[in-house]
């Protein structure tokens, strides 16, 4: 079977080709655009370029495609993405501008060009739906809660992949299959030896969560994409007084306060170097002190929310790095982890320098307690196999 994995940002789209079977997930091909102002281009010249390469005979030698979904109203999980998929992007694209639009289109441009051909969404909430209701309610009044209010959680493929390969890699089997199998088989019961996970995905966007024995308990992100950890121009938690305050102050109105927080702030508006972290760990290497402010603010905050779920769990026996900061900033991964001796987290200096440049490793010491592991992001494996589940249930 033959899957198409569709990722549309508010100005880009990536796509990866998996040949799947029941046992096995071949990726076949990759590639994207960037700049993007309009998706059909986009997508007719990603059909010519694998035909051209003869990975397809045409589009429609695609089985399906599958669609990293963000936010739905009233609708989570991996589904059909057919027009109640649309409604439910519509329904909650004031809370996520940056993606829900891309998105809507993107399915659009599918059904359109290849009508013929299965459209599956995974939301990324999905991972999140077994949190429990304490740990995703706001002291909001009902009216509000009723709206659809509530803590959400983002990034649940990536968390998810999080959870199936750090129980592989302390060796518990029936954990990562557990996670694997998640939306098919749900939770369940599970009384053998834990692994609790606190899976740190740092990148432009990035959030902390909490993972017991393959399971998400919660989530740093809440509401919408633009809460949590600072984010790359994006403000993470912030005092909801601070709004009527700042407009009040400066004589902002709602929507343009709403547009600097999500456009002017994050590590952009702390260091006002740049919103990519490498420009901002050079400046402040080079003596910035805004800069050295914003990756002091980042760590902060991973370390808090990494804190939270550590107390909640009980502990941990694994802490992941995955996404692009994760993946590829050594120093970073130490400096959160640094002054944990305490707790069972000892950092080697050596094997962390190492991996870098999407490399999989431990970068704990032998006697570390609690196994420190980068894992490259995979979200696009964990949406073709919901996607190949999603086809053969049918």
């Amino acid at each position: 079977m033959k899957i198409l994995i569709a990722n549309l940002g508010s100005t880009s789209f990536k796509y990866r080709l998996f040949e799947m079977s029941d046992t096995v997930a071949n990726q076949l091909a990759d590639g994207g655009f960037e700049r993007v102002t309009e998706y059909t281009p986009c997508i007719e010249e990603m059909l010519e370029t694998l035909v051209g390469d003869g990975h397809l005979q045409s589009g429609e030698d695609l089985d399906a495609v599958g669609f990293k979904t963000v936010l739905g109203k009233d609708l989570s999980g991996c589904v059909e993405a057919d027009e109640r998929v649309l409604e439910a992007l519509n329904g909650f694209k004031e809370v996520a501008p940056a993606h829900n639009p891309a998105y809507a289109e993107g399915i659009r441009c599918f059904a359109e060009k290849l009508p013929n051909v299965k459209r599956v969404a995974l939301f990324e909430t999905a991972f999140f739906q077994w949190a429990s209701e304490a740990s995703t309610t706001y002291a909001i009044p009902k009216a509000w809660r009723d709206l659809g209010i509530r803590r959400y959680g983002f990034h649940g493929a990536s968390h998810k992949y999080i959870a199936e390969r750090s129980a592989e890699l302390v060796g518990n089997d029936v954990v990562a299959e557990r996670a694997r199998r998640l939306y098919v088989d749900g939770p369940g019961e599970y009384t053998g030896s834990p692994v609790r996970v606190i899976s740190c995905h740092l990148g432009g966007s990035s959030s902390v969560v909490g993972i017991n024995n393959g399971v998400a308990i919660g989530s740093s992100m809440g509401f919408s994409p633009q809460s949590g950890l600072p984010q790359n121009n994006r403000v993470g938690d912030l005092d909801s007084m601070a709004i009527p305050y700042v407009s009040k102050m400066l004589g902002l109105s709602i929507e343009e306060a709403e547009r600097q927080l999500n456009k002017e702030s994050g590590l952009l508006g702390i260091s006002e170097v740049s919103n990519d972290a490498r420009d901002i760990r050079e400046a402040a290497e080079a003596g910035n002190a805004n800069a050295q402010l914003a990756v002091d603010l980042l760590i902060d905050s991973i370390r808090h929310w990494a804190g939270s779920f550590f107390f909640k769990m009980g502990g941990a026996e694994v802490i992941s790095f995955t996404a692009g900061m994760g993946e590829n900033d050594p120093d970073l991964r130490a400096t959160v982890c640094s002054g944990l001796e305490g707790l069972g987290v000892k950092i080697d200096p050596v094997a962390n320098a190492k991996v870098i440049r999407g490399a999989e490793g431990v970068i704990s010491t032998a006697d570390s307690s609690i196994k420190v592991v980068v894992i490259p992001a995979n979200e696009e494996l964990v949406i073709a196999r919901e996607v190949y589940r999603n086809i053969q249930s049918r």
